[in-house]
This record gives C-alpha cells, structure tokens and sequence, in this order.
C-alpha cells in the first residue's frame, strides 16, 4: 500500500507493507535515524514522535495509520541552524548521557513547555514518567528542561522569538494538539491539566 504524510514539514510518499511500523518507515523507509528503536514494547519511550502535535510511540503506530498526517522527530526541531531551547538545554546541563533515550525525551520536553511554559521540577518529572533513562538518575534531564523553560521566558520577555523547530508543515508553528491523532498510539496531552502529564 502507498503511504502519503509530511515529515518534518517535507512530504514523502513510499510503497509500505500494512504491518510496517512507524518507527522502522521513519528509520529504514526515510533515514531518520534521530528516533531509536528500543523496547519494542512501549515501555521506554525512546521511539517518540510527534503526529499530528501529539507525542505518541512509534513502535505501537503502524506507517500505514498515519498516511496523510503530519510527523515531527528530533530532526525537525533544529530550524535554520538553530538548536530549539531543549536541545540547547540538554547540551548545557549534560541532560544527555549515552543518548539513547534522548531524542524521545526532548520531544516529550518540547510538547510539555508548550502546553505549559513553565513546569515545575515535578510536572517535569510527571511529563517524563513514560520514558526510561537506564543510565543514572533524572536531575539532569529535568535541569535541562528547566533551562529550556527559563531561555524561552527570557527571550520573550527581550522580544525575541525562540525559533524552536517544531513547525507544522505550513511552517506556522506549533498547535496545541491536545487529543489522540486518529487515535493511534499512545497520545499526550490527555493527561492532568495541572501537571500537564504526557502519555505513560
């Protein structure tokens, strides 16, 4: 079957089998190596992505589910050679170790601060509950999206925009989806609206 969807704001068509996950057509189909493939299970959240403006888990999305829909992965938040703030922030506070689990976590970030600019150290942590970190602690992780938060507060406050790199394929930014995309995976944004929590 023929896939149609726009990754990153380029649009790709490939041929696919019907049982193709989305993470192994983002990896092997378009050579988006950024998303890891981890657990095969859902437990670790190192294969999350964006669809539709909703971080979901790659590994429990078919390709074929998300034909005619619109994907971000950790390759799209850089715009015109500038790192989005949580990129910046993981650099900054050592937020990322082996590496493995970083691209999922960043996307989780980046959908936390625009549901809610400035998170708590815990809504951070209850954000973040869905994804594995197997090389130390988190203080790190929640550290760098703190810089993210208080960067991005800065800038706006000098007038400067932020350039983050998560525009949709119009190029206008981000939406604040909120639901399941076609209800494909596991979705954020359903979670407690005080903790801002994204999918477990």
């Amino acid at each position: 079957m023929q896939v149609t969807m726009t990754v990153n704001g380029t649009v790709y068509s490939r041929e696919v089998e019907a049982r193709l996950l989305l993470i192994h057509f983002l990896r092997d189909s378009l050579g988006l190596t950024g998303s890891h493939w981890g657990c095969d299970t859902s437990n670790c959240g190192a294969c999350v992505v964006w669809l539709d403006d909703t971080p979901v888990k790659s590994c429990t999305v078919l390709a074929a589910m998300a034909d005619g829909h619109r994907l971000l992965t950790v390759e799209g938040l850089e715009r015109g050679g500038k790192l989005d703030p949580v990129q910046q922030g993981f650099t900054e506070c050592h937020g990322l170790q082996c590496g493995f689990c970083t691209p999922g976590m960043m996307l989780t970030a980046r959908w936390l601060l625009d549901h809610n600019p400035d998170p708590s150290p815990e809504q951070i942590r209850a954000a973040l509950s869905g994804q594995i970190c197997r090389c130390t602690g988190y203080e790190n992780i929640v550290r760098s999206v703190r810089w993210a938060a208080e960067h991005e507060a800065a800038e706006a406050g000098n007038g400067i925009g932020t350039g983050t790199g998560t525009a949709d394929a119009a190029g206008t930014g981000h939406a604040a989806g909120t639901g399941d995309a076609a209800g494909t995976g596991d979705a954020a944004g359903t979670g407690d609206a005080a903790a801002q929590e994204a999918p477990a």
